[in-house]
């Protein structure tokens, strides 16, 4: 039987990604099976989880998942000793209107599996107000339990005496106190984290991580504070359909933004994923029945893609006779054009007319509820599919027909629709389920 746990803040940036891969990292040392889970649409960190446990970790996301969507997720991975569940932004941050099961916030998941709850505090510019924030965030809703905290960056020995002493009479177990460290920083860029198979000292880190934590954090202490947990009833299987058969996935530097669970309910559909790099000029395996390009960093590589004529080929030949989709940065590679923060104007494949640019960034970000109105691989015209969306592009012109028409989590139109032009669809939205 499993423990759980969730690693939840007060807010994002305090540390919460730091300290969930340390504690996996330092009780896999110590011969635990440690499974993370990451709450929220965040294609980034799951591999970091992974990194640090040796296991695959995957999202669960209250907006966009049924119960029994997470509870299959969760249920595949009960083998495990000790369960990390990495919240997004604060403990109870989602969107105004609830989704299928909940708002999105880390608090949904807590409550719906029953894992305690761990609070990174950064109580930097504070003393005793972090026992008050943290006080107030045991007691803003029940069924959200409070197992303790860890203490970050703290500045002195005498900071963390008073920041301890007011946690302990607001009753509130302190289980470690972090010095500044800042050979465990994780480097960022302007979609959060540098990705970790980009980042070849990975290990280390988070070693590094481990041995830092253990110094300073009880993690006897911590592992005792977990919920003994076993399987929930679910329903077999996950609301995702795959878009093929045989599917010719981009993979690289450029492409890599795919939640892992539609790969796996990809898989446990039989539909085979056959890899290519369009950053290493290679082409779209020819026997497969579908393409699929992910998001990613096109625009940190725009050059080489469109100077790699041999991937623009093989892709428009695909696309002369079978379905080709692309997601975010994918859907940019398919346009006409996209235009780099610098502002040099790049040619991509042109099988849709769209074009980009970074040159002005805005960004885009939140939940998208897209109710299809032509088919898209995998989809039928009506369908309602739930995504996430999340860049700095902005659209120069989109001629092509609409694909769907798309609204944000509070019902509020929103102008990024998609587009289709002949076998080749594209949304801004990262697909996470259809709706039942």
């Amino acid at each position: 039987m499993a423990a759980g746990l969730v690693i939840s803040a007060p807010a994002s940036g305090v540390g919460k990604t730091t300290l969930t891969l340390a504690l996996a990292r330092a009780w896999r040392n110590r011969g635990l099976n440690v499974q993370c889970f990451k709450s929220g649409p965040d294609y980034i960190d799951p591999a970091f989880h992974a990194a640090a446990t040796g296991r695959a970790s995957v999202n669960v996301d209250s907006w966009a998942m049924d119960r029994a969507t997470i509870a299959h997720l969760v249920n595949r991975r009960s083998d495990a000793d000790i369960v990390l569940a990495e919240g997004s932004m604060g403990l109870f941050d989602g969107v105004a209107a609830r989704g299928v099961s909940g708002t999105g916030a880390t608090a949904d998941i807590a409550d719906m599996l029953g894992w305690p709850v761990v609070l990174v505090i950064d109580p930097a510019g504070q003393a005793q107000t972090a026992a008050a924030i943290a006080a107030g965030l045991r007691d803003y809703r029940a069924g959200v339990r409070l197992a303790g905290v860890v203490l970050n960056r703290i500045a002195s020995p005498r900071h963390e005496d008073l920041v301890r002493r007011a946690l302990n009479d607001a009753g509130i177990a302190v289980f470690g106190a972090l010095p500044r460290h800042a050979e465990i920083s994780l480097p960022k860029r302007h979609l959060g984290l540098v990705q970790a198979e980009e980042q070849a000292e990975i290990g280390k880190l988070i070693d590094e991580a481990a041995r830092f934590v253990s110094e300073h954090v009880d993690l006897d202490a911590v592992l005792q504070s977990a919920a003994a947990w076993s399987p929930q009833p679910a329903a077999n299987g996950l609301n995702v359909t795959p878009p093929g058969q045989r599917i010719a996935l981009a993979r690289d530097a450029a492409f890599s933004f795919v939640y892992p669970h539609m790969l796996e309910a990809w898989r446990a559909a039989g539909a085979e994923i056959s890899p290519f790099s369009p950053l290493a000029d290679e082409t779209p395996d020819p026997s497969a029945d579908v393409c699929w390009l992910p998001g990613g960093y096109p625009e940190l590589h725009a050059g080489r893609i469109a100077a790699n004529a041999r991937f623009h080929a093989g892709l428009r030949a695909f696309a002369e006779t079978r379905p080709v989709h692309g997601e975010c940065g994918g859907y940019m590679v398919l346009g006409s054009a996209l235009t780099d923060a610098e502002g040099v104007r790049h040619e991509m494949t042109g099988l849709l007319g769209l074009e980009t640019s970074f040159a002005k960034r805005r960004m885009h970000l939140g939940y998208r509820l897209a109710a299809l109105a032509a088919p898209m691989p995998g989809h039928q015209a009506g369908a309602r599919l739930r995504g996430h969306e999340f860049h700095y592009s902005t659209i120069v012109v989109q001629p092509d027909t609409p694909l769907a028409v798309v609204h944000d989590a509070t019902g509020a139109v929103i102008a990024e629709t998609g587009s289709r032009r002949g076998h080749v669809t594209g949304t801004f939205f990262h697909l996470i389920a259809e709706d039942r």
